[in-house]
């Protein structure tokens, strides 16, 4: 019960407003008739490599309740914003969209997302929803979407290869360091061995690091301007002990984000890597064919060989804090299919889906399914992690940060040495401010 609410109220301090918006919405005697009809789903490419059976259940039991079939196309989280506002502004646009939850206010407040409030009751446990994912998706009393998963980050690593160094799992970030240096000299012969796989534009890795120094992203003055303040010396500090420890101890393209980390992980040359808790099972077993999501699903080089624990913070017994993110899905605004959409939506976040989701590392969309969740093997880390966590500023604006790669940028500009870190960090300050400020 206890972790419960710790969780719970972790997730609580992530509200997001949002401005009320118009337009057409999903009623609640939208026909259900849905045959000679195909739904199309944008749905994160986390749901391909980490879940796929969720997928499939909740499209086969769509398909039985309605006659439509289901067309899933997968999107990447570097450019999916871009490629989202290009296609909502014509008139081909997807009946379903997953956001995440930092991302859902700009589509709530511009209109791009359907009124859905007809249909809320329907949805499994609407009334316990968490509030970080459900906030995001409210205005003015009306829901424009509906919580999918939560997720906190914790340290994954290599059991046999720490057993074989003769170390425990760290529980201080010096234990970390050392950790590192000793699997690196042991490992000095393999040219692609990564004590700790970092890349180098991870920001919810890096973040991290800055908000585990005392820093933080952005503030809001008194004058309700933003300011960007990664050139704060505590901000600063984060990112120096982030930036040694990528440079040191990651053979991670410095260019790249964290979006194949788990593939990389998985072939074996990796020791430790920061990620989402459901990530401990996507390095383990991994799509035969990663080109095909239908190829069967095969054990990978570490498959059994991995455990989990929250990554230790720079203060004793305390871990480092973990951004506590999630996902969202929504109706399309300009969906010809709404009421079929929401229908989907339906099956797609119900209690058996959200079961199943557990079982893969994820958190559940709602407090009455938490202490399930941590009661999974494998799941506990992730909720002490989420104990300890930082979110995004509480800014309307906040995902044209995301989509300008702000903050890539200035991580890439550091781990390749392009920018001292107080150069890059008043770079970014200078855009995070003009952006967070536009109207």
């Amino acid at each position: 019960m206890r972790r419960r609410i710790a969780v719970a109220a972790a997730l609580a301090a992530t509200l997001l407003g949002a401005a009320a918006c118009g337009g057409k919405s999903a009623s609640s005697s939208d026909s259900l008739d849905g045959k000679g009809k195909t739904l199309k789903v944008w749905l994160m490419v986390d749901a391909q490599t980490g879940w796929p059976g969720v997928v499939d259940a909740a499209n086969a039991k769509f398909k039985a309740d309605t006659g439509a079939n289901v067309t899933i196309e997968y999107q990447q989280w570097t450019n999916h914003l871009t490629k989202l506002d290009a296609t909502l502004a014509g008139k081909d646009v997807p009946d379903v969209i997953e956001l995440g939850n930092t991302e859902a206010a700009k589509y709530v407040f511009n209109g791009g997302l359907a009124d859905i409030t007809a249909k809320k009751s329907g949805f499994d446990n609407s009334a316990n929803w968490l509030t970080g994912l459900s906030a995001p998706c409210e205005s003015d009393g009306k829901l424009y979407c509906v919580p999918y998963y939560a997720g906190a980050r914790v340290l994954i690593y290599r059991t046999d290869m720490f057993s074989a160094a003769g170390l425990q799992p760290p529980k201080t970030y010096e234990d970390l360091v050392a950790d590192a240096q000793k699997l690196k000299s042991q490992h000095a012969s393999d040219p692609k061995f990564s004590a700790f796989y970092m890349p180098g534009a991870y920001w919810y890795a890096a973040m991290s690091w800055v908000y585990g120094s005392g820093g933080q992203i952005a503030q809001k003055g008194s004058d309700g301007k933003w300011k960007g303040t990664l050139e704060d010396p505590a901000a600063e500090a984060g990112l120096q002990k982030w930036a040694d420890l990528a440079k040191q101890y990651s053979k991670g393209d410095p260019t790249k984000n964290e979006s194949d980390q788990d593939p990389v992980f998985a072939q074996g040359d990796s020791a430790m890597l920061y990620g989402n808790g459901w990530e401990l099972g996507a390095v383990q077993s991994q799509h035969k064919d990663a080109n095909d999501p239908n190829s069967p699903m095969v054990d990978t080089a570490v498959k059994g060989k991995v455990a989990a624990v929250p990554l230790p913070g720079f203060s004793d017994g305390k871990s480092l804090p973990s951004f506590l993110g999630g996902s969202i899905v929504g109706v399309a605004q300009k969906s010809k299919n709404q009421g079929l959409a929401a229908e989907w939506i339906k099956d797609f976040t119900s209690t058996s889906s959200q079961q199943a989701l557990l079982a893969k590392g994820a958190l559940p969309n709602a407090t009455n399914l938490l202490d399930a969740a941590a009661a999974v093997a494998g799941n506990e880390a992730s909720a002490t992690a989420a104990k300890s966590s930082w979110f995004t500023p509480n800014a309307p604006t906040w995902a044209d940060v995301e989509k300008g790669n702000i903050l890539q940028q200035a991580l890439v500009d550091i781990v390749t040495g392009k920018k001292s870190v107080d150069d890059a960090a008043k770079a970014a300050d200078e855009q995070i401010t003009s952006a967070l400020n536009a109207s």
